[in-house]
């Protein structure tokens, strides 16, 4: 029998950088449970690989991910545990410490607006379009669509897109600050891999502390959040990436980052 294809698939294509593809094109790509967990665990991998210093997620040139498996969804019901495995999936990925960036081309829906929205910085196609459908189906975004969206976008634009559905496209998402980029159609990819590698350029504890800093804006009141910044930015003080990055602007070289 011919071997499966991976759901999955896992690249370096440049130093510092992993590459997420998602890969059920049968499928649109939906995030069935499986393909989340293998989402999580590339990333708790890159997480603790000192050679990872950026991952990128991405899907096909016409879609990133369709929205949940509606196989999955029709089996589900209303006595599932609360932290399922695929709950915990979720949560595995929004506690990726790194930069997380990404690439997204034509049809971004349900989980895939989800997922897109667990990424640092989104890098879009013009002819992207993202969106919410799940109250066509009789239910609810589940993973970030009413928790997150709203505290990117606002109460309104949210309200909008979850009660009727109808997907955005991607200059209004970028002028709503839900994506970072847009460029030409089929170019999300190149753009986010050379993204990636400025990043990837960069002190990766500074990146990780920044990164840690600015998701606290959305769960700490401004005088905790003031203090927090200031623990972090006086743990990167002791740093041989500290003493290393102050070295090199002195020297007019490139820094060697050590991630210590």
């Amino acid at each position: 029998m011919p071997e499966e294809a991976p759901l999955l698939i896992v690249e370096r294509p440049g130093p510092g950088i992993v590459l997420l593809r998602l890969n059920r094109p049968e499928k649109r790509n939906a995030l069935a449970t499986p393909l989340l967990q293998e989402i999580a665990g590339a990333l708790q991998r890159a997480d603790g690989d000192d050679e990872v210093r950026v991952a990128v997620v991405t899907g096909s040139e016409s879609v990133f991910a369709a929205g949940a498996d509606l196989g999955e969804l029709a089996a589900a019901s209303s006595s599932d545990p609360v932290e399922s495995d695929r709950f915990k999936a979720w949560a595995a990925i929004r506690d990726f410490r790194k930069p997380l960036i990404a690439a997204v081309e034509g049809w971004c829906l349900g989980a895939g607006a989800e997922l897109m929205m667990c990424a640092d910085i989104v890098v879009a196609g013009e002819d992207a379009r993202i969106g919410l459908p799940e109250t066509n189906l009789g239910i609810m975004p589940g993973a970030g669509g009413t928790a997150i969206l709203p505290r990117l976008v606002g109460r309104a634009l949210a309200m909008r897109v979850v009660l009727t559905g109808e997907p955005i496209g991607a200059a209004q998402a970028r002028e709503a600050g839900l994506i970072a980029d847009v460029v030409p159609a089929g170019g999300a990819l190149e753009a986010a891999l050379d993204l990636a590698s400025t990043l990837a350029a960069r002190a990766p504890l500074a990146l990780a502390a920044a990164k840690a800093s600015i998701k606290n804006a959305g769960q700490l009141a401004v005088s905790e959040h003031l203090r927090a910044e200031r623990e972090l930015f006086l743990s990167l003080l002791g740093t041989e990436d500290k003493a290393e990055g102050l070295r090199a602007f002195r020297e007019k070289r490139p820094p060697v980052w050590r991630s210590r």
